[in-house]
């Protein structure tokens, strides 16, 4: 693994409840789930944060689909201690009873609960979340832990419309990023406490190819090691996948084929997700979470446009 030097960067918010799932919009604006303040926010250009909505639980994971509205994935109740300054997610709060996928009117704030279950199982913690070019969503479930229990995780598909929902992988190793590559036909899986970044081929929406085997299912692209896991990811025009990574606080970058893996160092032991946008979209925007930042790094590549990007007006 390459080790970069630490980038400069623009901190563009602070004070922020342990933000998450950043989503640049085409004006300058970038909206953020604040886990821990159960709200989503948008930081304006010139800093100013103002509330779209607030939700019951804790928003996680945010994208924008093709009817303008939001779609978030809710873990449903996260607790969360503070040490030293230092705001850190500590296992499920007592309120735990499953989480969910929510969609959000940008303009009125109305809060609308999707899905809940899949299957006749509930949702454990939906965390990360991509469209695909049919207006069609991939979704984590990370799976939540107790004291002596972790709810198993895995990987799911559902429609907008709260038609239909089905599990696509299952199980998984406390998954968390997922994107799209490109040309659609690759998702990727960041899992939390292995550190191993998997890619499955996509048959058809919601299918992916499965190799019979326990141990590897997909493709597996890295597994750096060392104390160090796996948040949330972003895709770069170029199909290499940017990991928000945990403890050894930074971005993963790796190659399309898995043959590069650099990490670029930040500030903070939580760097938990990235997202790309300004001009060409070579400006990462990425949050801070354990110190409530949210930072642009100017980048050395574009990211990948998303299929929904325009807000409902």
């Amino acid at each position: 693994m390459i080790r970069a030097p630490q980038p400069a960067f623009a901190e563009l918010a602070t004070d922020l409840r342990f933000p998450e799932g950043p989503v640049a919009l085409s004006d300058g604006s970038i909206l953020v789930c604040e886990i821990a303040g159960s709200a989503i926010t948008r930081v304006h250009p010139d800093g100013r944060k103002s509330v779209v909505a607030r939700t019951t639980g804790n928003p996680n994971g945010l994208a924008v689909g093709p009817d303008g509205a939001l779609y978030a994935c809710n873990n449903g109740g996260a607790a969360f201690r503070e040490l030293d300054g230092i705001l850190q997610p500590w296992g499920a709060s007592d309120r735990f009873d499953g989480g969910w996928i929510e969609r959000i009117d940008p303009v009125t704030g109305e809060v609308r609960i999707l899905y809940r279950a899949c299957d006749g199982h509930r949702l454990s913690a939906p965390n990360d979340i991509v469209f695909d070019a049919h207006g069609g969503f991939w979704f984590t479930d990370l799976g939540q832990a107790r004291p002596r229990v972790r709810e198993r995780g895995g990987v799911y598909y559902a429609r907008a419309d709260g038609s239909h929902i089905q599990a696509s992988i299952f199980p998984v190793e406390t998954p968390n990023g997922i994107g799209l590559s490109p040309d659609g036909r690759w998702l990727y899986v960041a899992e939390t406490v292995t550190a191993r970044l998997w890619a499955y081929e996509v048959l058809e929406p919601g299918v992916v190819r499965l190799r019979d085997s326990r141990w590897a299912r997909g493709e597996l692209l890295a597994a750096p090691g060392g104390l160090i896991g796996f948040d949330s990811l972003a895709v770069q025009a170029d199909g290499a996948i940017c990991v928000a990574t945990l403890v050894d606080g930074g971005i993963l970058r790796v190659s399309a084929d898995g043959g590069r893996v650099e990490h670029i160092p930040l500030p903070d032991m939580y760097v938990t997700n990235i997202c790309f946008g300004g001009p060409d979209l070579r400006t990462a925007f990425v949050t801070l979470s354990s110190t409530g930042r949210l930072v642009a790094v100017p980048w050395d590549a574009a990211g990948l446009p998303q299929h929904f990007a325009d807000l409902a007006q």
